[in-house]
């Protein structure tokens, strides 16, 4: 799809009016309630429907059906990250007052972040076609070791460890010992030093990065136009807040997403090297998108449905044990 750098500034510009939206409204500290969350959940679900509408209308069902296909890879793939962030508000000790904003600008940063990335990952895409085999190849390991990392079920011991990049910004600027309201650097000592809040932030941020390997490339299997893998991105992303609060407890019960999510890379990985294929000159089978679309969404729907039914046996399980352990006592 030729995307103009009208169209290019434009968006840009629109999304940024829509998370200064989300800022003004959110911008006094407070606990997100369910009702909240869900609203907001709704909302950029919403937003991210109506792009997709746009795009059928002005460009096609092919930018279109690109679109929704990475929009729920990317969404179903940033639900992960929902994990990690747990971890890491727990381990920061990240006040409820503050957790929005702190996810807000942890975020950005990742946004910015993956924008880098994309752009890195279109100008190799172009160049190199037979990047798609090394994309291919990728997502297929990550695939694998999603699958083994689930049967090691070692989830509750996991901690969250520091990258390089935030040790180095601590150790350098020094930390205070406790949050400052929304303050990002306070004064101690005479030393300008960062707050929890912003070292918080950081660690989102960055942190994300990690993500991104494997779902940039992932996405590039579905489209290669940059302006869909942007945009597809930044909506998944900016509704990633309101499913923290939103989902909760819940994350804990979807005990088969690794298993889904496997699934969906192994299959995208498979669907790059046929694309490489392809280029090559090989007669390799190609993987339309209404079929991709069709297999990520059968994926997260059978997964959804086995985990929460897993779930509710191990309730009832651990119900059974603890009444027979109150009659043997």
């Amino acid at each position: 799809m030729e995307v103009s750098t009208t169209l290019w500034v434009l968006t840009v510009l629109g999304l940024a009016a829509l998370i200064g939206i989300d800022f003004l409204v959110g911008r006094k500290p407070h606990e997100v309630s369910i009702k909240e969350a869900g609203v907001w959940t709704v909302v950029w679900i919403a937003l991210a429907a109506l792009f997709g509408a746009g795009l059928l209308v002005f460009g096609g069902g092919r930018p279109a059906g690109e679109f929704f296909a990475g929009y729920i890879t990317e969404k179903s793939l940033s639900v992960d990250n929902l994990f990690v962030f747990v971890l890491i508000m727990t381990k920061f000790a990240v006040p409820a007052l503050y957790q929005r904003r702190v996810l807000l600008i942890g975020v950005l940063i990742a946004l910015v972040l993956r924008a880098v990335f994309i752009a890195a990952g279109a100008a190799i895409v172009t160049s190199f076609s037979w990047v798609f085999f090394l994309f291919g190849a990728f997502l297929m390991w990550t695939a694998w070791k999603l699958v083994q990392e689930a049967r090691a079920d070692d989830a509750d011991e996991e901690e969250f460890e520091e990258n390089r990049l935030l040790k180095a910004a601590e150790r350098r600027f020094g930390v205070a010992d406790r949050y400052h309201g929304t303050k990002l650097w306070v004064r101690q000592n005479g030393k300008r030093i960062m707050t929890p809040m912003l070292v918080v932030m950081l660690a989102i941020g960055t942190t994300d990065v990690l993500f991104a390997l494997d779902s940039i490339p992932a996405i590039f299997g579905l489209t290669q136009d940059p302006y869909i893998v942007f945009t597809a991105n930044a909506f998944a992303l900016m509704g990633l807040r309101q499913l923290y609060f939103l989902l909760g407890g819940l994350l804990k019960k979807l005990v088969h997403l690794s298993y889904g999510l496997s699934v969906i890379l192994g299959f995208i990985g498979v669907k790059l090297v046929l694309h490489a294929l392809h280029e090559s000159g090989v007669p390799a089978p190609q993987i339309s998108i209404p079929v991709s679309l069709g297999v990520i969404c059968a994926v997260l729907a059978v997964t959804t449905f086995t985990s929460l039914m897993a779930s509710r046996k191990q309730a009832a399980a651990d119900a059974e044990n603890e009444r027979k352990e109150a009659v043997d006592a």
